[in-house]
């Protein structure tokens, strides 16, 4: 028998840990169905369903929505419509290329020796352990110069100049996942049999036709779990996305931060936990991915 399985040191530990990590979402999911505008107490739930909004004072006492008052509020937000479309545009394509580009980097790494490969298989790490503020800068620093001199040489002028927008977010984004795709990629071919594609090739396959019919499906779970943890990453970026964002762009990472900035409403927590329940689906997705894939090795 475990000796720490009920030692009151471990218990008292783990509920510590469990409160501080989980108490800050309750709070905020909690505060989300709060009555009042004012979002600093929580003053109770928003009680009845009616025709209309019923105010009383910065109370809410009914709402056509009810309790889901400040859900509704969001939905009729425009602002919010357009952050999460940018927010879900820029996480579908940095994902989609940096899944490419990390999927192919991974099997060069693992198949081909090269003169320059510890090196290359170093400076996966370095994005990973390097704080984010700093890729922020540099992103900023390096499209400012590039976009400034490229302007200045070919005289470019009005909407035809180059700024930052959707584009250098997207760039910056790719750039920060691919290590991370990769890492997770070259992980599943390391247990990785070749004997299959040496079946596959002495029954005639090329090399084309072997990755696309064997390898590639083997290895499709690493693919998919290095995909979902890029497309997390991305959802809820704020520091690499706050320093190349430009006019157009804006996440709703940088739309939430501009609103407590401004007033604190019921309207951020909504947000807030409607966020929260699509990066818990993304997890739960890239979970059940990893444990079918180590069913697999089992």
């Amino acid at each position: 028998m475990n000796p720490f399985r009920r030692s009151p040191f471990v218990i008292t530990a783990a509920v510590l840990v469990y409160f501080f990590l989980y108490a800050p979402i309750i709070g905020l999911v909690l505060y989300s169905f709060n009555d009042s505008r004012a979002n600093v107490t929580f003053e109770g739930f928003i009680p009845a369903f009616s025709d209309r909004v019923v105010m009383d004072g910065s109370l809410v006492k009914s709402s056509p929505c009810g309790p889901f008052h400040w859900y509704c509020d969001l939905a009729k937000n425009d602002d919010v419509g357009e952050a999460a479309g940018n927010t879900l545009t820029i996480a579908f394509t940095a994902t989609i290329i940096a899944t490419i580009i990390g999927t192919m980097s991974a099997i060069a790494l693992q198949r081909y020796d090269f003169k320059l490969k510890p090196f290359s298989q170093l400076s996966l790490y370095i994005p990973i352990v390097i704080p984010e503020i700093v890729m922020g800068i540099g992103a900023l620093t390096l499209f400012s110069q590039l976009f400034g001199w490229v302007n200045e040489t070919f005289n470019l002028s009005g909407d035809a100049r180059l700024s930052l927008g959707m584009a250098t977010v997207t760039i910056s984004h790719i750039a920060f996942m691919v290590p991370f795709v990769t890492l997770v990629v070259q992980a599943r071919l390391q247990g990785f049999d070749k004997s299959y594609e040496e079946a596959a090739m002495d029954l005639g396959a090329n090399e084309w036709t072997t990755f696309r019919r064997v390898t590639f499906p083997m290895i499709l779970p690493g693919v998919m779990s290095g995909a979902l943890l890029a497309f997390t990453l991305s959802l809820d970026d704020f520091v690499i996305t706050f320093f190349t964002n430009g006019p157009g762009s804006t996440t709703l990472p940088i739309y939430v931060y501009g609103l407590l900035r401004r007033i604190i409403t019921p309207q951020v927590n909504a947000l807030s936990t409607v966020w929260i329940l699509v990066v818990f689906t993304a997890v739960l997705l890239l979970q059940i991915i990893q444990n079918r894939e180590s069913k697999q090795h089992s």
